[in-house]
Formats: structure tokens, C-alpha cells, sequence
């Protein structure tokens, strides 16, 4: 029994990104103490709970951002997304849509721009950083649109108050087993997705494609379908994190959203996603968003400029790259065994 669970431990942590992965929440566990020591308030349950709902923003975005960059790609329109979606369910609220019906059509509208995407650059061979820039505007476009260059009104003086709060419990304000609704949200769709990427044949086909889509597609891997999947999972979750924002303000705004592909970016790399492909763990998108929003959250309890806190956390994300570059060369196992 023993040896069957020594051999299952040894499995699991000799699984290829698990290192990147240990490391990610070794770093969690210091910044966080250190914080702590530093502030007590930081490990004060409000906090904490706080804490949870706030990187759950940062790790759906995360997700959708890891599933592309295991293929290879990236999606600079996952911010804009977000912005869309914010929008258009506010402003279908805001004029008395019933809730249910605008999600929906948030919805709609963010999976077709995942579709765009994934035809963009898996069938007409678009660079990804130059197609997700287009409908990076485009999205954006929209937002500004859909209301007329403005803001929204309140979406309670739509539907009503109790239906407004309702949505807003649901998604930003209310708690269930005493930890915000926003959290377990996200937990479930971070489980999801999990599931498929790590589970599943298509999880297997993404990372094959990017490791080499040369490869993947002579062992008979749809490399277009399997691109467009990977957009519509970064729709999904952008989607999802409007409704999140939205719910947070009670209303929409033109901006919400904005530099969320970078920080999308950030929580996968933090993490252990390589940001050319092929290789990461989706749980290490976890750590990452964790890492992210514990920085930004202890910087400012210690009342830290922002401008230091975005120095900070650029400075870890190319430590991460750089990290990730040197292992995937070589140069630092050579260098150790000199």
C-alpha cells in the first residue's frame, strides 16, 4: 500500500511542469508570510476572503489566456472581451431585459469572437498576435457602442432592485458556505476546464499543436477545430469575468476589462505556462493568479505605490520567461554539470 502510494507521489510530481508548479506555490506561500509579518492584517479572514474573490477575476482570465498559450497562441482580445460582455449585459439590464436573456447574449457574442479568433489564426494561418489585435478593437468597438459611448445606468432602474441585487449577489457580493459566490465560480469553471485540458483528447491535442503542429498534424490531429476550442475556452471565461465586473460596479462600464489580456498572461507564465507552447499545467495558472493578486493585495495594505506594484510583477513574469527559455535550451542543465 505503501509503495502504491510512493510510486502514485512520484508520478505526479515527476509530471512535466509540476516543478514550475511547486515552485509557483512555494513563491505564493513566502510572498504571502512575508506580507503577513509585515502587516497582520493581511492574514485577517475578511482579507482572505477578499483576497479569493479577487484573483478569481485574474485566474478565469488566466485560464482562457494558459489554454492559448499551450497552443502556441495568444488572445489580446480576451480584455476587450470582457468589456463586450460587461457591456452588453448592462445595457440589456439597464432597459429592463430580463437577466437570463442577457447573459445569454453576452454570451453568444463572446463565443462568436472565439470562433473568429480560432478561424483567424488555426484556418487562415493569420500570426495570432496580429488577429486577436484586430478583434482586440473590434470588441472594444463594441463596448463603446452599445450604449452610445457611454457608461450604462444602473441595471436595477431596468429590471428592478430586487432582481438587480439578485444578480449581483450571484455574482459578485453574495457568499455560500461563507466564501464569496464569485470564488466558487470560478473554482467550477477553473475544475472544468481542468478536467478537459488534462483528462480529455482534446486537452492532448493542444498540446500537441503546441509542441509541434507539424507533428500533431500528421498523427491526425484537426489543428483548425482544435484552435478554435482553445479560442472559445478564452471566450468563455472573459465572458464570464464581465458578468463578474458588471456585477461588482451594478452597472457597465466602456473600460472594464482593460490590460486584462496581460494580466491573463501573467498568471499563466507566473505559473509555469510556457509562452511557446506545448508545456504548463493549468494548476500552476492557479498559483499564478494566487501569486498575482497576494503581491497586489499586500502592496497595498503596505501602501505601495501602483506604480511599484506593476514594477514588481513585471519583474517576475520576465524572471519567469527568461526562467522558462533558459530550461527549454538547455543552457541550465549544462551550466550545472560544469
Amino acid at each position: 500500500m505503501n509503495e502504491k502510494k510512493q510510486s502514485a507521489v512520484k508520478r505526479i510530481l515527476g509530471t512535466r511542469g509540476m516543478g514550475a508548479v511547486i515552485t509557483a506555490f512555494a513563491g505564493l506561500i513566502i510572498i504571502y508570510v512575508a506580507f503577513g509579518l509585515i502587516d497582520r492584517k493581511v492574514f485577517a479572514g475578511q482579507n482572505v476572503m477578499n483576497l479569493l474573490r479577487s484573483m478569481s477575476k485574474y485566474l478565469l482570465i488566466g485560464v482562457g489566456q494558459s489554454y492559448l498559450l499551450i497552443t502556441g497562441n495568444i488572445d489580446l482580445s480576451i480584455g476587450s472581451m470582457v468589456g463586450m460582455s460587461a457591456m452588453i449585459s448592462a445595457t440589456l439590464m439597464a432597459m429592463g431585459v430580463n437577466p437570463f436573456v442577457a447573459i445569454a447574449v453576452a454570451m453568444i457574442c463572446c463565443l462568436v469572437t472565439g470562433v473568429v479568433n480560432g478561424m483567424l489564426v488555426g484556418k487562415f494561418k493569420l500570426p495570432p498576435f496580429i488577429a486577436t489585435l484586430g478583434t482586440m478593437f473590434v470588441t472594444r468597438g463594441v463596448a463603446y457602442m452599445v450604449n452610445n459611448n457611454r457608461n450604462t445606468d444602473a441595471i436595477a432602474t431596468g429590471i428592478g432592485k430586487e432582481a438587480g441585487d439578485k444578480f449581483q449577489n450571484f455574482f459578485y457580493y453574495g457568499k455560500t458556505l461563507g466564501v464569496y459566490n464569485t470564488f466558487w465560480i470560478a473554482l467550477v469553471i477553473f475544475l472544468i476546464f481542468f478536467f478537459l485540458l488534462s483528462k480529455t483528447r482534446t486537452g492532448r491535442h493542444i498540446y500537441a499543436i503546441g509542441s509541434n503542429v507539424d507533428a500533431a498534424k500528421l498523427s491526425g490531429v484537426n489543428v483548425v477545430n482544435t484552435t478554435i476550442k482553445a479560442y472559445l475556452v478564452s471566450a468563455v471565461c472573459a465572458c464570464v469575468v464581465g458578468y463578474i465586473l458588471c456585477a461588482q460596479a451594478g452597472m457597465g462600464n466602456m473600460e472594464a476589462g482593460n490590460m486584462y489580456e496581460m494580466y491573463g498572461v501573467a498568471a499563466g507564465v507566473i505559473g509555469g505556462i510556457s509562452p511557446l507552447g506545448g508545456t504548463g499545467l493549468l494548476l500552476g495558472t492557479f498559483a499564478g493568479a494566487a501569486v498575482w493578486q497576494t503581491l497586489e493585495n499586500g502592496l497595498n495594505m503596505i501602501g505601495a505605490q501602483v506604480g511599484i506594484q506593476r514594477l514588481v510583477i513585471g519583474i517576475i513574469v520576465v524572471f519567469s520567461v527568461l526562467l522558462d527559455v533558459v530550461v527549454r535550451s538547455g543552457n541550465f542543465g549544462k551550466k550545472a554539470t560544469k
